[in-house]
């Protein structure tokens, strides 16, 4: 154990608190905690500093910088972290005064995002977002570049991309566009498929950590195949699973990136292609930690970000996860909604119940007479739709259930 934390980087957290975040102020400051854990960091010290704006220069006052600049020399720090968006100017000027290797929240999220990457898609998509957020930062910047071979803040692109000229970064920007447009093609062309076939989708959305990965794998059941741990971001990979929940009735479960306050703009735009999974869904599961005592803001966060993607038009089912760890007093702010463990078997049961439930006020009651000559395609037909009741006619079955507006199309055929 002291050898591992011999090994881990000594960071110092700093944050501004200005009247424009006062609301959400320590909610962030906890969460950038958790993000240097997550990017394998240690956590020595943190400063905090209230003020009406930003110094322009460095973020923070100047008594503020020089106690930062003892504790650093105390704790033997390495880097600090800051929780705003810092200029390349400020940056430089941080660096210069502290005399160690200083990052912001935006670098240490897409750090995080380039440790997760697993698919090249997702590579692709972090080294595109991580290259705009640094091309502004490579020319001039002195320690900035002398630093990058390692730790926190230099993992993805690495020390020799990060070198090149603004031209070659330009350059190789567009060749990952290139790339991850043909990846698009591909994904358009399977979504196209998918909503040929006359699936029902579900899609999950939610902050990270609220347990997506888990309540994908309790649905899916004993094949499960999405990564699932406590841990911020845990999965960046849209993945999308037929599951069956009642008889033969399947739907598609499309899992994607969860959320964070100040997500940089720069991969949004970067995993937009899946981020729009979300949008075509024809109803969306909200997932809520609740027992984190900043549900709250979270819930803002996500559905502030559902807006910017354009899927408020969506039908929602909230669902507040990990109850068996929530406090005594915890009550849910979103409503309707359920409140489970996904942990559980009763939670499990309680979640494909509530899905059901939200399926019959958006389905369509529907009779069908089906000849006994098309017997044979009743059990398609259990797939499609929720077949509550099968009678045995003179001419053949009467077939009754509920069905999405979406597929009224597809009885025809039958």
């Amino acid at each position: 154990m002291i050898e591992n934390e011999e090994k881990q980087e000594r960071v110092l957290l700093a944050g501004v608190e200005l009247q424009s975040n006062t609301d959400s102020f320590e909610s962030s400051m906890a969460e950038l905690s958790e993000l240097t854990k997550t990017a394998g960091g240690l956590v020595i010290d943190q400063f905090t500093q209230k003020r009406e704006r930003p110094d322009g220069r460095t973020m923070i006052g100047s008594g503020k910088l020089e106690q930062m600049r003892w504790a650093i020399e105390v704790g033997e720090i390495d880097t600090v972290i800051f929780n705003e968006r810092l200029t390349p100017r400020q940056n430089v000027n941080l660096e210069a005064a502290l005399g160690v290797k200083v990052i912001d929240r935006m670098q240490l999220i897409l750090d995080i995002f380039a440790l997760r990457a697993r698919s090249h898609e997702g590579m692709l998509q972090v080294e595109q977002a991580q290259l705009s957020y640094l091309l502004p930062r490579l020319v001039g910047q002195g320690i900035m570049l002398s630093r990058q071979g390692g730790g926190i803040g230099s993992k993805g692109p690495g020390e020799s991309k990060l070198e090149m000229d603004r031209r070659h970064i330009r350059t190789r920007i567009e060749d990952i566009d290139k790339q991850l447009k043909k990846v698009e093609q591909t994904r358009e062309n399977i979504r196209k498929k998918r909503n040929q076939s006359g699936i029902f989708r579900i899609g999950l959305i939610g902050y990270t950590n609220a347990g997506k990965s888990s309540i994908m794998n309790a649905l899916v059941g004993a094949q499960k195949t999405q990564y699932e741990q406590d841990e911020l971001f845990a999965t960046l990979d849209a993945t999308t699973k037929m599951v069956k929940l009642h008889e033969d009735f399947t739907v598609s479960l499309t899992d994607t990136v969860g959320f964070i306050q100040n997500l940089p703009t720069e991969l949004i735009k970067a995993f937009k292609s899946t981020l729009e999974e979300s949008a075509n869904v024809d109803l969306l599961i909200h997932v809520i930690d609740a027992s984190n005592p900043h549900h709250e803001i979270h819930e803002q966060t996500v559905l502030k970000i559902m807006q910017e993607l354009k899927l408020t038009g969506i039908p929602v089912l909230n669902v507040y996860n990990k109850m068996d760890i929530a406090s005594n007093d915890f009550l849910p702010t979103l409503t309707p909604s359920i409140q489970l463990s996904i942990k559980s078997a009763a939670g499990r049961q309680w979640l494909k119940t509530a899905i059901l439930e939200k399926l019959h006020e958006l389905f369509h009651h529907f009779e069908l007479n089906l000849p006994y000559a098309k017997a044979y395609q009743l059990p398609e037909l259990r797939k499609l739709a929720l077949v509550q009741e099968i009678e045995e006619a003179e001419t053949g079955y009467l077939v009754k259930g509920l069905i999405s507006p979406d597929l009224l199309w597809k009885l025809e055929q039958y």
